[in-house]
């Protein structure tokens, strides 16, 4: 048991969950407390003391359920029975249906395991993950008609077919992940849970890279994001109240002279008091950070409320604002096809040109860079081998009281190719890798 903790935990630090030794040991100690023989608490008792947020429990679950393989036992259903290898396809799609819509866990599992020894094709040695093998099962299946199969009754308006409609897709998606652990069982048994954990290996949330991400893992990032927003806003704030101010209190310091005899012997000074700070986002929506585009939306969206204003432009050749595109337009990935099909940001053929981008932007925008104002740019500074214009960012440094670039691509890229990120960085306060939302939450943190 032991053991398999240590192996646990090892897997686990690999794919970035913040473990700490003490929180291993109680981890130990909570096994002290739970039927050790019972699978269901121990993963409860390991997963109280490991994981700390919401987002990492899934990376959890499925790296637990290498090391603590739950025992054969005919009864729990964790293999196929001899009735059931002898049915056909139909008659297992009626069982199937039958278990779904009763709950049926157990009959679910030895379904599970009969249609992957028929359907996954699972060939021993292979260094693979198991993902063509669950999609060759479920395929056999059909998990889609499934769903519509499971909504036979009649409803009772729109809330109650989408309640149904919710509770089948659940159903069918609970058996997917029964699939899941069987061909899981079947590469431990065939590799070793050590061997299977390295093929298994994802990024965590916080890690998933913008330029790569899919659509969907971008929309799960906003949970991350939201937060770290109202905290970025919080220190760019405090970096200006921060700093220090020369209108000496007249009145405060004739009111303390009076004990020095009128001899004003300690000037006070007026305590800062700045304005709330402005914010503008020069951001690039090119389609070689087309996801990295998304995010950035994101971003400014939450942005929004901890700022006296926003002011949001995107750009490729040309640059446009769009801040009140974002303000009227609630659904951000309606906001993102708005911006693509209107060819926002687009002045010529669609092909970055950082230069002319930040020049049209200058010439158009900015003299209303302010000392309130703090510029955040967020692009890979690939500029397609045109003229870099680097100069108009240090005008704009001179005017703002901050600016900053994130850039979505890794350091080891930057002043590759066509990249000329080294040309703009003298003139940011700082140019900061952000491929990830850990790398986003590393930047903000030093801000403090």
């Amino acid at each position: 048991m032991l053991a398999a903790v240590e192996h646990l935990v090892a897997e686990l630090r690999t794919i970035g969950l913040p473990i700490s030794v003490s929180e291993q040991i109680d981890a130990v100690r909570a096994l002290e407390h739970v039927d050790v023989g019972r699978r269901a608490e121990v993963q409860v008792a390991l997963r109280t003391a490991m994981v700390k947020t919401a987002a990492h429990e899934h990376a959890f679950d499925t790296v637990f359920d290498l090391f603590f393989r739950p025992a054969a036992d005919p009864s729990s259903g964790s293999g196929p029975g001899p009735v059931l290898t002898t049915l056909d396809d139909d008659a297992l799609r009626a069982l199937l249906l039958d278990a779904l819509r009763a709950g049926d866990v157990t009959l679910q599992r030895a379904l599970a395991a009969v249609l992957v020894d028929r359907h996954a094709d699972v060939q021993p040695g292979r260094p693979v993950a198991g993902t063509y093998y669950l999609y060759r099962t479920m395929r056999a299946v059909d998990a889609d008609r499934l769903v519509t199969e499971l909504l036979t009754d009649e409803v009772d308006g729109a809330l109650d077919a989408r309640l149904r409609t919710e509770h089948a897709e659940a159903a069918v998606q609970a058996f997917r992940i029964e699939v899941e652990a069987e061909i899981r069982r079947r590469l431990v048994a065939d590799r070793g849970a050590a061997a299977v954990a390295k093929t298994l290996r994802t990024p965590l949330p916080e890690d998933v890279a913008f330029l790569t991400a899919s659509a969907k893992e971008i929309a799960r990032l906003r949970e991350i994001v939201d937060p770290l927003a109202r905290v970025l806003a919080a220190r760019l704030a405090q970096r200006r109240r921060h700093r220090p101010t020369h209108r000496p209190d007249v009145r405060r310091t004739v009111r303390r002279a009076l004990s020095t005899g009128g001899v004003p012997a300690t000037v006070v000074y007026r305590p800062p008091r700045p304005p709330k700070p402005r914010l503008v986002v020069l951001a690039d929506v090119s389609g070689s950070v087309s996801t990295f585009a998304t995010f950035t939306l994101y971003l400014v969206s939450a942005l929004r409320d901890a700022f006296a204003s926003v002011r949001t432009f995107v750009f490729v050749d040309g640059v446009d604002e769009v801040t009140d595109l974002l303000a009227t337009e609630p659904d951000l990935a309606a906001a993102t096809r708005r911006i693509n099909t209107e060819g926002l940001g687009v002045w010529l053929d669609g092909h970055s040109d950082y230069g002319h981008a930040l020049e049209d932007f200058d010439a158009a925008w900015g003299a209303q860079i302010t000392s309130r104002t703090t510029v955040l740019i967020l692009g890979d500074a690939r500029a397609n081998y045109h003229a870099p214009r680097a100069e108009i960012v240090g005008r704009l440094r001179a005017r703002a009281a901050q600016l900053y670039w994130l850039n979505p691509e890794s350091r080891g890229a930057w002043d590759s190719g066509d990249s000329v990120i080294g040309q703009y960085a003298p003139h940011c306060d700082e140019v900061v890798e952000c491929r990830t939302t850990r790398q986003l939450k590393a930047f903000i943190d030093d801000l403090g």
